[in-house]
């Protein structure tokens, strides 16, 4: 477990920032209420190849914990690739979704479509954040407000308007169903 150096920091933060915008100094500026003293933030940490989201508190109460029987702490938001990049996985889905900037509504007759790894269509679209832009990360929900999951937006609001009902909205990146899906990886 070690500190992100400053190019994995660059890329973990490019990555948030395309779902969360403006609202990422509220991830990187949040308090953590757990420690001694109640005060402290929260940090990332890397180990074995993942980026997790921890707060000071438990950073060093793991250092107690041997790196080869360490398994994991705090959220995992995501792992770098063997080629160097960074991928975001389902388990930030809650930090994405309490911070996001623009998203996606799915009708309840396309929740389990997206929910078993395609792409949002528009006969699906329940609603869409204003100037979403094309290309920009969307955090994708069912009708009553419970995040699925996220993606990228193929179209922009705008566009969306003059789509057939088989065009691709927004491009599956990853979902809920990942955790049954994927158990092993996770």
């Amino acid at each position: 477990m070690r500190p992100l150096d400053e190019a994995e920091m660059t890329q973990v933060l490019e990555k948030l920032h395309k779902f969360v915008g403006s609202n990422l100094k509220h991830v990187l500026e949040r308090p953590s209420h757990e420690g001694p003293d109640g005060k402290g933030g929260y940090v990332f940490r890397l180990h074995k190849q993942r980026c997790y989201y921890v707060s000071d508190a438990l950073v060093r109460r793991a250092t107690n914990v041997g790196r080869e029987k360490l398994f994991g702490l705090g959220t995992c938001l995501g792992k770098f690739t063997k080629s160097g990049k960074f991928r975001l996985t389902v388990t930030c889905l809650d930090l994405i979704a309490a911070h996001a900037k623009h998203k996606i509504w799915l009708k309840p007759s396309a929740e389990m479509s997206f929910l078993y790894g395609n792409h949002v269509l528009k006969s699906g679209l329940g609603r869409i954040t204003d100037n979403t832009a094309q290309y920009q990360g969307v955090v994708i929900f069912s009708m009553s407000d419970v995040p699925l999951g996220f993606g990228v937006a193929a179209k922009s609001t705008q566009d969306c308007r003059k789509l057939d009902p088989n065009d691709i909205v927004a491009l599956h990146q990853a979902d809920l169903g990942e955790y049954l899906r994927m158990e092993d990886e996770l």
